[in-house]
């Protein structure tokens, strides 16, 4: 099983000037590197963080999915957006910010579970409201 983050690069660096974005897309890598460093006590086989540019195809690191949406008529690539893989070869896209936080949380839970070291991952209040 596998994990792929990928998140806007701009919106990582706050370059958008919307810091309720980079709080959360912050959150959302912190996440991933705690999930990624512990993979192995939940089965993972490996997590890939990405940064994208905005716009571009998502240039994934090694689950080649893309997810597009609509907005004012017109065709757009999702640039931040969460895949995973199962052993199977089943694909799981989650394009949602709300979406994507709550599975790394759980996942952080799930680690939490296996490991007496602390693995928590403080969110900032915009991620927390996100998943309350």
């Amino acid at each position: 099983m596998q994990m792929e983050l990928r998140v806007c690069k701009h919106c990582y660096a706050g370059e958008h000037g919307n810091e309720q974005k980079t709080s959360i897309s912050k959150d959302m890598v912190a996440c991933a590197e705690q999930i990624r460093e512990f993979k192995d006590l939940i089965g993972l086989d490996a997590v890939y963080i990405t940064m994208v540019e905005e716009g571009d195809a998502g240039d994934a690191a090694t689950l080649d999915v893309t997810v597009a949406g609509i907005e004012n008529d017109t065709v757009t690539l999702r640039d931040t957006q969460l895949v995973i893989e199962d052993n199977d070869g089943s694909v799981l896209v989650y394009p949602e910010p709300e979406d994507i936080v709550e599975v790394l949380t759980r996942n952080i839970d799930q680690l939490s579970e296996q490991t007496r070291q602390d693995v928590t991952v403080e969110l900032s209040p915009e991620t927390a409201k996100l998943i309350s």
